[in-house]
C-alpha cells in the first residue's frame, strides 16, 4: 500500500505541476482573447445573477445554480490554500492568485455556456448537462465523456466528501476536544437530510448558506484591514513587487523566486476557483435560463467572488497582519491572521471554516451524482446518495492522506476532457456569445435547442 502510495503522490506532483497549470492557464488567455475580454461584462453578469427569468426551462433558478457552484468551489482553497501559496511562495503569490481569478472567469464562461447548451432533458424531466454531454453530443466522443464522468464521480467523493469531513473533524478535535465519530455522525446526518432531498434542497440551502458564510469572511477579513490600515499601501506593492522579484528571506520565511510565487500562486487559484476543472458546468445545466449565455455569464460570476474577492481578501488580510513571515504553514498563518481579533476572531475563522466545508460537501455531492447518473443511469442516484453520507462518516474519523492524493490525481484528470471539448468547441462558445451578447440579445427567447430524451 505504501508503495502505490508512493506512485500515486508521484503522478499527482506530476499532473499537478507545470503540465495542467500552463494548460488551464494558456485555456484562460486564449478564451480572454477568443472572447474579446468578456470579463469586461461582470457587472452584467452581477446583475443578472439576481434576476428571476420566469418563462425559461430548468430545474432550479440562475441564482441558485451559482449558489451551489459557490459551495463547491468557496472552501478550504481560500483559506488554507491562500495561505500555503503566501507560505511557499510569498506575499507575491496572492497577485499571480489574483491574476489566475480574472483570467480564469473566460473558462468558467464557457464551459458553463457548452454545458446549458448541450444538456438533456431526462425521462422525469430534469436537466441533465456538464462535459460529458457536451463531448457526447457536441463532439460526439462519448467515450471521452464517460472517462470524465467517471473521474468527477471519484473526484469528488475524495476531495468533496471525505478530505473535507476529515478537515472539520479534525479542527473541532484540536480546538475543541470533540471525538471525530461526534462530529462524523453529526455532519452525516446534516448531509443526508439535504442530499436525499436532490438539486432544489441543496440549492434552497446553498441560497441562504452561501451569502451568509462569504459575507461572514470576507466581514472579519475587513475588521482586521481595518485594525492595520495604515499599512494596507505598502501591503499591496509588497505583493506586486514581489510577483516580479521575489521575495527575500525575512523572519521566519525562506525566501522564494518569481518563479515560486508564480507555480504557486496560480495553482492555488485555479485549484480553489475550478476554472477549467468541469465541475461547476454540471449544475450550470440545471439552471433555469432563456439561452445559453444568460448562464454562462452568471456561472462566471462564481470565479469573480471566490477568487478576485474572497482569495484576495484573504491574502491581504496574511500579509497585512505580517504573520507570513513567522514561518507558519497553510492554514496555521490564516489563523495567526485571525489571531488579531481577540477571542472572536479564531471563532470566526472556526465558523468560517465550518460552514465553507459543509457546503463543498453539499455542492460536490451534485457532481458526483450526476455524473454517476452518466454512467449507470437514474436508478443508481439513491445508491450514490446514501455511498456519500457513508463516506461523510468514514472521513470525518479515518486518516487520508492515500485518499486525497488519489482524489487530487483525478480532479486533476477531469480537466483534461474539458478543456479539450473548451478548445475544440471554441468557435460555437464565440457564435453563442455574437447572437446572445454581442448583438444584445440577452433576453430572446431562443428556439429550444435542449434535447429531449424523454420522448
Amino acid at each position: 500500500m505504501d508503495s502505490f502510495h508512493a506512485v500515486i503522490s508521484a503522478i499527482d506532483s506530476w499532473l499537478w505541476g507545470w503540465p495542467l497549470l500552463i494548460l488551464l492557464l494558456g485555456t484562460h488567455l486564449f478564451l480572454t482573447i477568443r472572447l474579446r475580454f468578456i470579463q469586461r461584462y461582470i457587472g452584467k453578469a452581477i446583475k443578472l445573477s439576481v434576476t428571476k427569468d420566469d418563462y425559461a426551462q430548468g430545474d432550479v433558478s440562475q441564482f441558485s445554480a451559482l449558489a451551489t457552484a459557490l459551495a463547491a468551489t468557496i472552501g478550504t482553497g481560500n483559506i488554507v490554500g491562500v495561505a500555503t501559496a503566501i507560505s511557499l511562495g510569498g506575499p507575491g503569490a496572492v497577485l499571480w492568485t489574483w491574476f489566475t481569478g480574472v483570467f480564469g472567469i473566460a473558462t468558467k464562461y464557457a464551459e458553463a455556456l457548452l454545458s446549458v447548451k448541450y444538456r438533456i432533458k431526462t425521462s422525469d424531466g430534469t436537466m441533465a448537462g456538464g462535459p460529458m454531454y457536451v463531448l457526447e453530443y457536441g463532439l460526439k466522443m462519448k467515450w471521452l465523456g464517460i472517462l470524465f464522468a467517471l473521474f468527477a464521480s471519484i473526484a469528488a467523493f475524495g476531495i468533496g466528501n471525505m478530505v473535507q469531513a476529515n478537515s472539520i473533524a479534525t479542527m473541532l478535535n484540536e480546538q475543541f476536544a470533540l471525538p471525530t465519530y461526534i462530529t462524523g455522525i453529526v455532519l452525516a446526518l446534516l448531509t443526508a437530510i439535504v442530499v436525499i432531498g436532490g438539486v432544489k434542497r441543496i440549492a434552497r440551502v446553498n441560497d441562504l448558506l452561501v451569502p451568509f458564510m462569504a459575507a461572514f469572511y470576507v466581514i472579519g477579513c475587513l475588521i482586521i484591514l481595518a485594525l492595520e490600515w495604515k499599512t494596507i499601501p505598502g501591503s499591496i506593492a509588497l505583493i506586486f513587487k514581489s510577483a516580479f522579484t521575489g521575495q527575500a528571506a525575512a523572519g521566519g520565511f525562506a525566501g522564494s523566486t518569481v518563479m515560486m510565487a508564480m507555480r504557486y500562486g496560480v495553482s492555488r487559484g485555479l485549484f480553489s476557483n475550478e476554472s477549467g476543472l468541469g465541475s461547476a458546468p454540471i449544475v450550470a445545466a440545471a439552471a433555469q435560463t432563456r439561452n445559453p449565455v444568460r448562464q454562462a455569464l452568471v456561472s462566471s460570476t462564481g470565479t469573480f467572488w471566490d477568487t478576485v474577492i474572497v482569495c484576495a481578501v484573504t491574502g491581504l488580510t496574511i500579509v497585512n497582519t505580517g504573520v507570513w513571515m513567522q514561518g507558519l504553514n497553510g492554514g496555521k498563518l490564516t489563523h495567526a491572521a485571525f489571531g488579531n481579533i481577540p477571542v472572536i476572531g479564531p471563532l470566526v475563522l472556526t465558523v468560517g471554516l465550518l460552514t465553507f466545508v459543509f457546503s463543498t460537501i453539499l455542492g460536490w455531492s451534485y457532481y458526483g451524482e450526476k455524473s454517476f447518473e452518466y454512467l449507470f443511469g437514474k436508478k443508481s442516484i439513491l445508491i450514490y446518495r446514501l455511498a456519500w453520507v457513508a463516506g461523510v462518516f468514514a472521513g470525518s474519523v479515518f486518516s487520508l492522506s492515500l485518499v486525497w492524493d488519489f482524489a487530487d490525481l483525478t480532479n486533476g484528470l477531469m480537466a483534461i476532457p474539458n478543456l479539450i471539448a473548451l478548445l475544440a468547441l471554441s468557435s460555437v462558445i464565440v457564435k453563442e456569445t455574437r447572437e446572445y451578447l454581442w448583438k444584445d440579445n440577452l433576453d430572446q427567447i431562443a428556439e429550444d435547442e435542449t434535447i429531449d430524451l424523454g420522448a
